[in-house]
């Protein structure tokens, strides 16, 4: 069984800065994607960038790239969201993801072990 646990997030103005932390533990043998999603109400999950932990390829989704990096540390497990440049379209549910052999990397039904969410809220 794989644990997804996130932390960070916050509440910050328009054109700042936060990071979301991501740690995933248990049988990571069965993780080599990790994922943020992020979720707006009444809207269906999407994906925002992902990291291949083998070779540490990242995809980010169209609306956050230039603004948002994702890293991983030395062991794999962890990764870091650094959000840049903030916008109130930005506010939503994050969500840390953890997938094996995921082949439409920022596709959240291609994920099986989720975090609880950490709120971001973005004001203007």
């Amino acid at each position: 069984q794989v644990h997804v646990a996130e932390s960070g997030g916050g509440s910050v103005q328009a054109g700042g800065s936060l990071r979301l932390s991501c740690g995933v533990s248990g049988n990571t043998r069965r993780t080599n994607f990790i994922a943020w999603f992020r979720q707006f109400p009444g809207k269906e999950r999407e994906g925002v960038a992902a990291i291949y932990t083998g070779d540490g390829t990242i995809y980010y989704a169209d609306s956050v790239k230039g603004r948002f990096t994702l890293a991983q540390d030395n062991t794999k497990t962890t990764v870091n969201l650094q959000m840049n440049g903030l916008k109130p379209e930005d506010t939503a549910m994050y969500y840390c993801a953890a997938g094996y052999m995921v082949a439409d990397r920022l596709a959240p039904l291609e994920y099986s072990s989720w975090g609880q969410g950490t709120q971001v809220t973005v004001s203007s």
